[in-house]
């Protein structure tokens, strides 16, 4: 599977590495606005051909998945291109900027019959299969509480800072122990309540979320971009718990036995080993490509537009409109 990268930053260096180590895929073709940037990221990389501009590497038959590696402000306008040149597309999360946004490249997607996934890699990790087994086991009991954090020190970067670029800890971290929630308590959400600190740009650089289950359960998150946290997953059931070692890598999972005020370590398991963890939703595009799909089943539609969904309730509560949509 030969893939296109629509951006040379950072992200797509990550991909980059990870493909190079792939026999299932081809670091392909790379565009930037820039084509001495793409062709440094090309020679770098090992691609076989770069280009100046996004059209052109979209007017490339030999491509087979385009992966955009764009700042969020540029995922819809760009998938939809994608999807028009009739490419397959691997989007980076924050899958869009909103949630009619995702559904307009659903929806191309659909009629045109081409694989659209969001690149939320934890939901093709195996980490995430463990933690399911272990939570439908019932080992721990009824899953009642949820709680994740994550934060980085990514404040310097100025892509997080800039409104018009659909800057914030939303987009780029809160997205994570959301899904993180989605994939143990799933989404019959009945109340969210969201606070946020805003940076000296107006986007928000620190998040708390709390999500109400309509059978009374709870998910509780913070997230910042001026700090490193300890990035830890808690899922808390009636008989023990289990501890998610980084919710946007997991490492390792531990879980634990409770009984009144104590609690024990029953079991450690290590993640397997792994390329970087981007190899995952590459290998699931592939599958679902052959198999002649429109999604992948990790992460169907419908759950990345409810997530969108989520984040726009909580964007709401915060005030913020980015300017492109007003």
């Amino acid at each position: 599977m030969r893939i296109g990268y629509l951006g040379a930053g950072n992200i797509s260096s990550q991909m980059a590495a990870t493909v190079a180590q792939m026999d299932e895929a081809e670091n392909y073709a790379v565009a930037a606005r820039d084509y001495e940037r793409a062709a440094s990221f090309a020679g770098q990389w090992g691609f076989e051909r770069a280009y100046g501009s996004y059209e052109e590497l979209l007017a490339d038959p030999e491509v087979d998945l385009v992966y955009v590696a764009l700042p969020h402000s540029h995922h819809h306008e760009w998938t939809l291109k994608a999807l028009e040149a009739g490419h397959h597309v691997l989007c980076e999360k924050a899958f869009a900027v909103n949630e009619a946004q995702a559904r307009e490249m659903v929806d191309v997607a659909r009629a045109r019959g081409l694989l659209l996934a969001e690149a939320i890699w934890t939901r093709y990790m195996p980490s995430r299969a463990i933690i399911d087994d272990i939570v439908r086991s019932g080992s721990i009991g009824q899953v009642l509480t949820v709680d994740a954090n994550l934060g980085y020190k990514v404040d310097m970067n100025e892509r997080m800072m800039r409104p018009e670029l659909a800057g914030g800890a939303l987009l780029d971290l809160t997205v994570y122990p959301l899904n993180f929630a989605s994939m143990v308590m799933g989404d019959d959400i009945a109340r969210i309540d969201a606070h946020m600190v805003p940076t000296s740009t107006g986007v928000d650089g620190q998040d708390s979320v709390t999500l109400t289950y309509g059978d009374g359960r709870m998910a509780t998150m913070f997230t910042t971009m001026h700090t490193m946290t300890d990035r830890r997953g808690l899922i808390c059931g009636t008989d023990g718990f289990i501890c998610v070692e980084n919710i946007n890598n997991p490492q390792r999972i531990q879980v634990f036995d409770a009984d009144g005020l104590t609690c024990s370590l029953r079991e450690t398991i290590d993640v397997p080993a792994q390329i970087s963890g981007y190899e995952y939703e590459v290998l699931a595009c592939k599958r679902a490509t052959e198999e002649g799909r429109i999604e992948c089943p990790e992460m169907p539609h419908a759950e990345t537009l409810e997530i969108m969904r989520q984040m726009d309730a909580i964007r709401a509560q915060f005030g913020i409109v980015y300017p492109f949509e007003r």
